[in-house]
């Protein structure tokens, strides 16, 4: 392909995505697909000749489509969306036109500028304190993961990347139970290991971490000669919604001298609505917070927004310069591949520009309140319902329920007969959890294009498959 036939195909496909994203709503929402249908469908050696384009895109379409679960769907109620509004589709396919490859500022000046003008928009959006500066990164994992390395490091006085953990006091990271599991991953990979990683129980409909027991455990450690090193908080957790006691839990941090990090991966978006503010009250006393816009601001995968109150603690951690990547001569310029894990970046920041100027923020917190009034409206209905039980109540667009008819004893095997039963029907599609060890069903509304009718089928199609399974 040359790129005097870029045009066409290009407009071709602008229109097929015109025309995807106007018709899924009529499409099952989870790929129907049985484990190896689209490997076998895929030759299994590469051709070792040019094929016309025409046959690629035929084999898209017969061969890739009915392999995608489409999360772009009206009716995805499972797992947090990961949204793509129009605005920003556009973005990305000007930011992949141009390709650059944002790792310093000279490498792209207006991608870093953007971002950290971005990043400023965002702040401003959320109400956080000047003081606190951001960075783009790829996904909350990465986040956290930055995160947790600055806490080893200031915990061992910015000597663990030169010396290791050999021989060192094992360093103590404090959670609750509730948070996501990449959580635990950047524990593996920060090489503070697993056994470190201290569960602090929980309490209160918020199913957030007690901050007396927090303390308890940092002050045990401290007695047993162990090395607290930092608190991870969740505000809005996959599960249910969990959110810590932020206030409470900062203060006993901040006693303690231990560096702090807010994970609000799915939540901190609706934090742009000031009425849901009050689930992170004194955030601001954090060192570091997360939140995905491309969870439910509409801004296509992958876009995360790390924020820092000291981006120096962060640099410290992350900076290795070699000599080509100096930028000499230029003073007070910003290097986001030092706030990165990875050197390599994309140039996120545009598509964040093109969705905030597209919608206003206004447009974005009527969608956000849309999201969250809807979903408790259905949980409103479910729960006047006599065979239904709610365990978990609405934390913004998020709850769970269980399937509850009299005489059912097997309650586990009957609502994992229930989700299966339901993502199988096509109409909506849902996900399992656990609540204190029981099966129970989630439901949370936040994709982009979702309107009230959606939301509403939900309960016809819950109720209707329910009942007809007993």
């Amino acid at each position: 392909m040359k790129w005097d036939e870029f045009s066409d195909w290009g407009k071709r496909i602008a229109e097929w995505t015109q025309d995807y994203h106007l018709t899924v709503g009529d499409k099952p929402v989870r790929a129907r697909t049985e484990p190896g249908d689209i490997l076998n469908a895929l030759p299994a050696l590469p051709p070792e000749h040019a094929q016309p384009l025409e046959d690629v895109f035929q084999d898209f379409e017969q061969i890739v489509i009915p392999g995608i679960t489409h999360w772009q769907h009206p009716r995805f109620f499972a797992y947090f969306n990961s949204n793509a509004s129009a605005p920003s589709v556009l973005a990305e396919f000007l930011a992949s036109a141009i390709a650059p490859q944002c790792m310093l500022w000279q490498t792209s000046p207006a991608a870093t500028e953007m971002e950290t003008r971005m990043m400023d928009w965002l702040r401003h959006a959320l109400d956080l304190p000047e003081g606190f500066a951001g960075v783009i990164q790829d996904s909350a994992s990465s986040a956290t993961l930055a995160a947790v390395l600055t806490m080893r490091e200031k915990a061992l006085k910015w000597q663990g990347n030169q010396q290791g953990l050999f021989g060192q006091k094992p360093l103590r990271v404090y959670c609750s139970a509730e948070v996501h599991t990449s959580v635990d991953r950047a524990i593996w990979v920060a090489g503070i290991g697993q056994d470190n990683l201290v569960r602090i129980p929980i309490k209160g409909d918020w199913r957030g971490m007690d901050p007396a027991a927090l303390e308890a455990a940092i002050q045990a450690d401290l007695d047993s000669g162990l090395h607290p090193a930092g608190v991870i908080l969740c505000v809005g957790g996959t599960g249910t919604g969990a959110t810590d006691p932020v206030d409470e839990c900062l203060k006993i941090a901040q006693k303690y001298g231990l560096y702090s990090h807010v994970d609000a991966a799915w939540a901190g978006s609706a934090m742009i609505c000031p009425e849901y503010r009050h689930y992170w009250p004194g955030v601001d006393q954090a060192d570091s917070i997360v939140f995905n816009p491309h969870k439910w601001l509409g801004v296509q995968f992958d876009c995360c927004a790390h924020f820092l109150k000291d981006p120096d603690d962060l640099v410290q951690t992350l900076a290795i310069s070699p000599e080509y990547l100096k930028t000499h001569g230029k003073d007070g310029i910003i290097n986001y591949s030092e706030w990165s894990v990875p050197l390599g970046r994309r140039f996120r920041a545009l598509k964040l520009w093109f969705v905030i100027r597209a919608y206003g923020l206004e447009g974005l917190r009527a969608r956000l309140r849309n999201h969250v009034n809807w979903s408790v409206a259905l949980h409103d209905r479910l729960a006047s319902e006599a065979d239904f039980q709610i365990v978990t109540q609405p934390m913004w667009s998020l709850w769970t329920f269980r399937y509850a008819p009299a005489g059912q004893t097997d309650l586990d095997d009957l609502n994992l007969r229930l989700v299966n039963a339901i993502n199988d029907d096509g109409r909506i599609y849902l996900t399992q959890t656990r609540v204190d060890g029981d099966l129970v069903i989630r439901f949370q509304a936040g994709q982009f294009e979702t309107t009230e009718d959606d939301v509403r089928m939900a309960y016809d199609v819950i109720t209707e498959i329910a009942r007809s399974l007993t």
